[in-house]
């Protein structure tokens, strides 16, 4: 059996059309279109019957003159099933129907095509964790240490009232913020 159905274009005459009187598919098939004149349109339609188990990406289709085009009937369902296909050139001007045969099983003959890729470990996905204080810009960082410092000496400076006592406290929260800045950013 074919696993493709021909369709003749403009042949004899402008919108012509010369199509088999039957095509049986043992899966999805290719309606071959071969314009033999000038560019034109063709609607496809597939009547209830083939409808339940097959379908078209597109009913309408643009043939440029003197090519060929490909349209794809996928066969999704089971057979048997018997129906038409209607061909329509020239906006009505000429149509024609072909009776499709799908077997039972119609589907069974279908190639499954396993991408290579399929069979390589997958790598991991990384796990999406909180950002934390490394995440933050050295900046906002620093000025943070430094307002604590501030705040830090003048507390010390208002209980104690002592100035050498107040000047080591902000050193002292001074390295310990910048200790703390450092290990932030080791990795």
């Amino acid at each position: 059996m074919p696993d493709s159905l021909p369709v003749h274009l403009n042949r004899t005459d402008i919108h012509s059309l010369e199509v088999p009187k039957e095509f049986d598919a043992t899966g999805s098939f290719d309606v071959q279109l071969h314009n033999h004149g000038e560019a034109l349109h063709v609607h496809l339609h597939l009547d209830d019957s083939l409808s339940s188990v097959a379908s078209l990406d597109a009913t309408n289709h643009h043939v440029r003159a003197e090519t060929d085009r490909l349209v794809r009937v996928t066969v999704d369902g089971d057979g048997p099933v018997r129906g038409k296909l209607k061909v329509v050139t020239g906006y009505g001007a000429e149509t024609r129907y072909i009776d499709i045969f799908i077997p039972e099983g119609g589907t069974e003959n279908e190639p499954v095509i396993v991408d290579d890729d399929l069979s390589k470990p997958q790598p991991k996905p990384a796990t999406e964790s909180e950002p934390g204080l490394q995440d933050l810009p050295l900046g906002p960082v620093l000025a943070a240490g430094g307002f604590t410092v501030l705040i830090a000496g003048l507390i010390t400076l208002v209980l104690t009232g002592n100035v050498l006592l107040t000047v080591g406290a902000v050193l002292a929260v001074t390295i310990l913020v910048g200790l703390l800045s450092v290990a932030v950013r080791l990795p």
